[in-house]
């Protein structure tokens, strides 16, 4: 928010110490980011009157002008700027004159001949934005003295301020005013409305259809209306607060919106077809805005319409383009409502259309000062229009979700001392919110003090106890509240969640990964490339830029871009991991508003197969218990189909593991076989972890046997693994797949899978009577499954 200083003494003498009035400014809340010198007079620009000018033939970018800056001496000048005429008066920069950016302004010759000095426009002098032309300034000003003086023009400090979202009351002078005045004891007062009779009455139909979203209407008809350019004065203010000066109208209206955080909105009264409807709007429904673009809406944005139904304007946001002010304008329906925040905040993100105007219905505006921000734009727009009517009978609607006047609020004193660690009585604590406009209404109990606060409905924020502790505390004094060193018999400390997410991590690291952080935004066609189904993943409505604007379902399509990227710049050893959120498909869940998550890891490593994933979650199992068992029968788009498996424990899928099909891969530019681990942490970390029991050493030898079965391809490695361990009972130590072979000698239905079983007793050396007994019911519990000897 920009402040000019000489602006904010019209609410109140702040006088111009503006060191001063900059640390008041900042010990309220209200930062101030910098402070700007403004209208500091360019020694050397002088008014001067153009004579002529001329075109010359050999130029056809600049004219030849012919100026008289008081001394009767007629002096040329190359310009290229063409909108002047004979008798009109500009700003002249003489030889000698240092501008604003430097340039030091020197005889200079175009074709030959001489130019004796710089026709400036506002831009170049700081006084307008409008760079397009030469500033002609007003008439009868004397020749030959400064410009700034002839304006009367003085320096000013402009404060930028750094104001939060939970100060809405302050996107106005008023605000900063009444709080700049409570720190300073100073009386502010209002900007003076419009003293003149309202005229015969004239009125337009205004009916709300959506009475939440549009809790207050005002259309005021003013008629006597002259479109023209502002007086100087106005432009001055709006530049320098970083608007662009428009017409008297549209000025008028942005003038009040920053004095009064009061939007108001000025429709050619001749194209609304008498009258307002307020209402959702039709999906579909579109409107060329001021800006030229075409919107289209859905049913949650909010229209104004005219009186035959036809959007006019997006409530809060935005006016359409066929209802603009325009020079031929002389009535003028102005609109002043009251639109709920989140609606109007839902719209601007949606149509990623933020204005000045939107932004302060987001954070909220007075419903109830609508009345005198018409009547203040109708004492500005009167100083160009002397001839302007306010006219009686202005429609103004008012639904019963219209905030009330004021909304009490309890205040215990208790509360405001032990939160500020302050001793404040009721009487002081009451002292400094009415300085405020807020009111004490009464303090029950003498010796529990509770305060009922009456909040003013100019500020919105103020909703609950500690809004009011932080108003008291502001205006009390940050600085005076001292430091105090919080105790507690507790001492930070992570949860279980957080811990066994970090052993997690520093185990992975140890089997040799590197972590990755790929962007959790995905371009479309990115998880089609990862193998994943796109259609119904979850897409941004505002994304910043197109290639991120799809919500990832998987950690898969991120490192994947990780790994064409190491390749293509050579590197090797390519081992990743990621752990991040993943958002799934809103259809999975649609009775809820916000789509789903959770959390998952994804291990990946270049040139690997299936064998290291599985090793991977081997070793990942075993330190963290996790649980679950390997089925081949589904496999997870995207994976190998013949070398993954789901982890599965019972219906709840826990992750997948494997390698990823050579498809997706090639449509990656990746020439070599990538192991892949993903797992659900959100599932997996939340489970309670069993406590580890401590197992006895056997102090005696170990039997290790061999066994090579031909299998159906119908079962599962994993499920002969099960079988075999059931058979070994207590004493099968050890067990490891370590060959699998398909070719000569078995069937093309089957292949050969062979395992090294290990047997060891805890209390004697087995003989071989036991060893043979235990390899027999290992052979007899594979043999259920389909699962023979190999010969």
């Amino acid at each position: 928010m920009k402040i000019l200083n000489s602006w904010l003494n019209e609410f109140g003498p702040f006088g111009t110490n503006i060191e001063k009035i900059s640390n008041a400014m900042t010990s309220l809340g209200l930062a101030v980011e910098g402070v700007e010198t403004i209208g500091q007079s360019v020694k050397g620009v002088v008014v001067a009157r153009v004579l002529r000018t001329e075109r010359h033939p050999d130029a056809a970018k600049v004219h030849r002008v012919f100026v008289d800056s008081g001394d009767g001496t007629e002096l040329h000048v190359w310009c290229g700027a063409f909108n002047m005429k004979a008798g009109d008066l500009v700003p002249l920069a003489t030889l000698g004159t240092t501008m604003p950016d430097g340039r030091v302004i020197t005889a200079r010759g175009i074709l030959g001949i001489e130019s004796h000095g710089m026709l400036c426009s506002g831009t170049e002098l700081g006084l307008t934005a409008d760079s397009e032309g030469i500033l002609i300034l007003p008439k009868g000003l004397k020749l030959g003295v400064d410009v700034f003086a002839a304006l009367k023009i003085k320096p000013d400090a402009l404060f930028d301020l750094d104001v939060t979202r939970n100060r809405p009351d302050c996107n106005g002078y008023l605000g900063v005013a009444r709080d700049l005045g409570a720190h300073f004891g100073i009386q502010i007062a209002a900007p003076a409305g419009d003293g003149a009779k309202r005229g015969a009455k004239k009125s337009m139909k205004v009916t709300i259809l959506d009475k939440k979203k549009c809790s207050r209407y005002n259309a005021t008809v003013i008629s006597g209306v002259e479109v023209k350019s502002s007086p100087d004065w106005i432009a001055r203010r709006l530049t320098n607060c970083g608007m662009r000066p428009i017409n008297n109208v549209v000025d008028a209206s942005n003038l009040v919106m920053l004095e009064l955080n009061q939007p108001t909105h000025a429709f050619d009264a001749a194209t609304v077809n008498g009258g307002f409807r307020i209402r959702c709007a039709r999906r579909g429904e579109t409107l060329t805005t001021l800006d030229g673009q075409e919107r289209e809406f859905e049913t949650t944005d909010l229209l104004i319409c005219d009186g035959k139904d036809q959007a006019v304007a997006i409530a809060g946001v935005m006016g359409g383009a066929a209802t603009e002010i325009n020079p031929s304008t002389t009535v003028v329906a102005l609109e002043t409502a009251w639109f709920e925040s989140a609606g109007v905040a839902r719209t601007a993100a949606r149509l990623g259309l933020r204005s000045e105007a939107s932004m302060r219905f987001e954070r909220g505006v007075d419903p109830h000062g609508i009345d005198h921000a018409v009547s203040r734009f109708a004492k500005i727009l009167r100083e160009s229009c002397p001839n302007l009517v306010v006219h009686s009978g202005a429609a103004d609607v008012k639904e019963k979700h219209l905030p009330p006047k004021q909304r009490v609020v309890n205040l215990r004193l208790s509360q405001v001392n032990r939160i500020l660690g302050t001793s404040l009585s009721a009487k002081a604590v009451a002292s400094l919110l009415g300085k405020i406009g807020f009111v004490a209404k009464s303090a029950q109990s003498a010796k529990h003090p509770v305060l009922k606060i009456a909040v003013p409905s100019w500020r919105p924020d103020c909703e609950s106890e500690i809004d009011l502790v932080e108003e008291v505390a502001r205006h009390f004094g940050y600085e005076k509240l001292g430091k105090l060193v919080p105790q507690s018999t507790m001492h930070g400390r992570l949860s279980v969640l957080q811990l066994r997410r970090r052993e997690l991590r520093d185990l992975i690291c140890s089997l040799g990964l590197s972590e990755a952080m790929p962007n959790p935004f995905l371009a479309p066609g990115d998880l089609t490339r990862a193998g994943v189904t796109e259609s119904n993943a979850i897409r941004l409505a505002n994304p910043l830029v197109f290639e991120e604007s799809v919500l990832r379902t998987s950690l898969r399509p991120g490192l994947l871009k990780a790994i064409k990227y190491n390749l293509s710049h050579r590197a090797e050893d390519i081992a990743l991991f990621e752990i991040g959120h993943v958002y799934p498909s809103g259809e999975q869940n649609p009775t809820r508003e916000l789509p789903d998550e959770y959390e998952s890891v994804c291990l990946v490593a270049v040139g690997e197969s299936s064998r290291a994933a599985l090793d991977w979650w081997s070793q990942i199992s075993a330190v963290m218990n996790f649980g679950a068992q390997l089925d081949q029968s589904s496999v997870e788009p995207g994976f190998h189909p013949a070398r993954s498996a789901t982890l599965r424990r019972g219906r709840q899928v826990l992750g997948f593991v494997g390698e990823l099909d050579p498809r997706v891969l090639a449509k990656n530019e990746i020439n070599s076989t990538v192991a892949c681990l993903e797992l659900d942490l959100s599932a997996l970390l939340a489970e309670t972890p069993r406590v580890a029991n401590a197992k006895p050493v056997s102090r005696f030898p170990r039997s290790d046997f061999d066994l090579a079965f031909v299998v159906p391809n119908s079962q599962s490695a994993a499920a002969v693994t099960k079988a075999l361990r059931q058979g070994g009972g207590t004493e099968l130590v050890g067990l490891e797949l370590f060959d699998v072979y398909r070719g000569a000698g078995v069937s093309d239905d089957s292949r050969s899978l062979t395992f090294r079983l290990s047997l060891q007793a805890v209390d004697r050396t087995l003989t071989d009577a036991e060893v043979s007994a235990t390899r027999q019911r290992c052979l007899d519990a594979a043999a259920k499954l389909g699962a023979r000897l190999r010969e």
